[in-house]
């Protein structure tokens, strides 16, 4: 890798940790902290939550009628998200054993612990669950996809991308048929920096990718 590129992912990873930290700051000033898995909120501000809670009568009646009306549209997407979940695991978990690549932990991906917050109503909650297993879903299928793509095709395109996963800088220069024939062994097989920092082989993590806990609120 490009010593210049190594440089700015190595600030970028420095930003990361100082954006967490800052993050974090935000357990004083709204009254919780993380014990273990759980999210704990002094009494007081429990209490203030019930009493910003609206309910889901309504919630319903202040909803825009086309909202109401793509429900079932968003809900459609539910099925073939889960099928997407079933088949991507069962892909990294057989796949990824033949090739040597750390597989992705499914629980540091897919967080759900919006539901438990007080200041919600029952739809809201459902909402919020939603969203946070299919954006958890597709971020972590994002994930597997990129690790895939390290092992069987790590070259750079030519045209500017709107956004780079994870694995993308360690890839080979578009056009360097040397350096593609020279290095792609190499390449294919440089995961060090998982398998370092932490072992991907099961479900469940403390923190998600970006530093954000997967935990359940009470």
């Amino acid at each position: 890798m490009d010593s210049r590129i190594a440089e700015l992912i190595e600030t970028i990873k420095r930003l990361e940790k100082e954006l967490l930290l800052e993050i974090e700051k935000k357990e004083a000033e709204f009254s919780y902290h993380i014990a273990g898995k759980k999210v704990r909120f002094e009494q007081e501000m429990r209490l203030r939550h019930r009493q910003l809670m609206q309910t889901a009568l309504r919630y319903l009646a202040d909803a825009p009628i086309l909202n109401i009306l793509t429900v079932p549209i968003i809900w459609s997407c539910l099925l073939p998200a889960a099928v997407l979940d079933v088949m991507v695991s069962l892909y990294q978990a057989l796949c990824f054993r033949v090739y040597g690549i750390p597989r992705v932990q499914r629980g540091k991906y897919i967080v759900i612990d919006r539901h438990a917050l007080s200041y919600l109503n029952v739809i809201e909650k459902i909402n919020c669950m939603y969203c946070g297993y299919f954006n958890g879903l597709l971020a972590y299928v994002t994930e597997v996809a990129a690790r895939t793509e390290q092992y069987w095709c790590p070259i750079k395109h030519a045209r500017r991308l709107a956004a780079m996963h994870s694995r993308y800088a360690r890839f080979l220069e578009y056009g360097d048929a040397e350096g593609y024939r020279r290095h792609l062994e190499q390449v294919r097989r440089d995961f060090s920096d998982l398998t370092s920092a932490a072992p991907e082989t099961g479900e469940s993590a403390a923190h998600g990718p970006d530093g954000s806990r997967s935990s359940h609120s009470s």
